[in-house]
């Protein structure tokens, strides 16, 4: 199983959204409570950050998929819901972030430094954020955004400030193994470092860093054999040191042969951070504690001098030249890091949109003919925010598009009623709220409460007359059905078989219980009311008739008398 792993896919997606709510404040004596939905939370983000402990791509070789939470949803009384926690990836020094298309994203060198890989949706709003004086109670609330989907590419740039340059077998990893305290593996076959190796090493009061890469070999600018790897972990380095093996007994190898070879990948290597050659270049001749290697070395040094370069003649083995050599490198990184400018804190660019900017482009859509395509970071926004299941949202949708301008360009592209717009992922008709396309737009009235139409109180008396109405509603109810306007239809027959008597009652009078096993129409009901109340106006003018006949007769008699 690999334990090394310097380049790897990874796949990472922000965290959703929390939707918003629309709910309306309920409390005793405030019938007029007002929307009171919260704000949903913001989605986690996934980013990279450096870690000086971290070493290898490994972890995420084995899980190269990275999620962050979503965020919470509001809810009533104003609560806000909860916003996810960002996930944080630890990656080592010097890793570079590409896209598919191999677009560098971020270089991330230096403790602490940071990249948003993917970010998070953001929260809806609730129907609290969303009154106003015109659209005081709205019944709807914005969607959480979804968190953004990124693939990408990471690769390690080991962070070195001196890079061993040689072909497989040269000694390279008994050379910083001689200089530090790293433990390369090391064997007498090519190829047996296979990743790289970093070592410290002290010269005096320079401390410096050394990296033991994969060997080269020709056509390795091309990625023959391990080039690519290996050149890519050079291209940090500020000082290049060739090794080259005097002991060798392969045909056609010589220190001189293997230098130029060396250089000449050096030169083929495209990277980012510069030329190889344009480097401090040392030469360390290896393996002179072998007589023979001995005399190849003071053979070859006069033509390796001649060409610029300082010569130096070691053996890892018996420790020979090593601290000259270190000294040596050390001045290079030294008068490196003294040329290197000041770095300098990341600037915030705040960059505001063009005075007269639209925001948005309206084009035609190639696909079909009278179709659109709206394309912009606001519209597609909104779209993404809007529940297309509530007619209320819909419309405020409508309301935004038409205050942005949409509608308006769309009627100047030629865009008639009923033509398909799509904006984002969702396609609808055209169907426009201004008469013409230069029209001044006016918001609507939606989500607005009949209620608060007016500032006065009802009245005791028309509370109470009100309520009377409820109760007569749902006695009603019991003799028929509603219809669409709001009226009772009574049916044309009650059936009272399994009733045994009904009792009729009124305010002022008690009738006798009527019991029949017929069917009684309500007509008949109040035909038999009417009677009964007749009736007894009869019995009252008898009453009367009776009473003015005594007065009569008492009058009578006091004539008489």
């Amino acid at each position: 199983m690999a334990s090394f792993v310097d380049r790897v896919v990874l796949h990472v997606t922000g965290g959703n959204g929390g939707h918003g709510v629309a709910s309306i404040h309920r409390e005793k004596f405030k019938p007029l409570g007002g929307p009171d939905g919260g704000n949903g939370g913001k989605g986690g983000d996934v980013i990279l950050e450096v870690d000086p402990n971290v070493h290898t791509l490994l972890d995420f070789h084995h899980h190269p998929h990275q999620k962050a939470g979503n965020g919470k949803g509001g809810a009533g009384s104003h609560k806000n819901g909860a916003s996810a926690d960002d996930v944080i990836l630890r990656v080592p020094n010097g890793t570079v972030v590409h896209d598919p298309d191999g677009n560098v994203l971020a270089d991330l060198f230096g403790s602490g430094t940071r990249f948003v890989a993917a970010r998070g949706g953001r929260g809806g709003l609730g129907n609290a954020a969303l009154a106003n004086t015109r659209r005081k109670a709205p019944g709807f609330a914005l969607l959480g955004e979804p968190g953004e989907p990124r693939d990408v590419i990471l690769e390690l740039k080991s962070v070195a400030d001196v890079g061993l340059v040689g072909f497989p077998s040269a000694g390279k990893s008994s050379l910083i193994a001689a200089m530090s305290a790293a433990r390369p593996k090391i064997a007498d076959y090519p190829f047996t470092t296979l990743v790289p190796n970093l070592g410290v090493v002290s010269a005096g009061s320079e401390v410096f860093t050394m990296a033991d890469v994969p060997g080269l070999i020709p056509g390795a600018a091309q990625g023959k054999g391990l080039g690519l790897e290996f050149l890519r972990h050079i291209e940090r380095c500020a000082v290049l040191l060739h090794v080259l093996d005097c002991g060798t007994l392969d045909p056609g190898r010589d220190p001189l042969t293997d230098l130029d070879l060396l250089e000449a990948e050096l030169a083929q290597y495209e990277g980012s951070l510069g030329d190889l050659l344009e480097r401090p270049r040392l030469v360390a001749l290896n393996k002179v504690d072998l007589p023979e290697a001995k005399e190849l070395a003071e053979l070859v040094r006069p033509d390796l001098e001649a060409r610029g370069l300082k010569v130096f003649e070691v053996s890892a083995t018996s420790h020979a030249g090593l601290r000259e050599l270190g000294f040596a490198l050390a001045a290079a990184v030294a008068a490196d890091r003294l040329a290197r400018p000041e770095p300098e804190p990341a600037r915030i660019v705040i960059a505001p949109r063009a005075y007269g900017e639209a925001g948005f482009t309206v084009t035609p859509n190639p696909a079909e003919e009278g179709a659109f395509i709206v394309r912009g970071e606001k519209p597609e926004r909104w779209i993404r925010q809007t529940d297309f299941g509530n007619e209320e949202a819909i419309g405020f949708l409508a309301d935004r598009l038409a205050r942005l301008g949409v509608e308006a360009e769309l009627g100047k592209q030629g865009a008639v009623p009923g033509a398909a717009v799509t904006i984002g992922l969702v396609t609808f008709d055209f169907e426009p709220t201004l008469g013409m396309a230069d029209s001044e737009y006016s918001p609507t009235r939606r989500g607005t409460d009949e209620r608060l139409a007016t500032d006065t109180r009802p009245r005791a008396d028309e509370r109470l007359a009100s309520k009377k109405a409820r109760r007569q509603r749902g006695d009603d109810v019991f003799y028929g059905e509603w219809d669409e306007e709001g009226l009772p239809i009574y049916d044309d027959e009650i059936e009272t078989d399994e009733i045994e008597a009904d009792t009729i009652e009124t305010d002022t009078i008690e009738t006798d219980t009527i019991e029949t096993d017929e069917t009684v129409t309500a007509e008949s009901l109040s035909d038999a009311a009417n009677d009964d109340a007749a009736n007894d106006d009869a019995a009252n003018d008898d009453a009367a008739n009776d009473d003015a006949a005594n007065d009569d007769a008492a009058n009578d008699d006091e004539v008489t008398e």
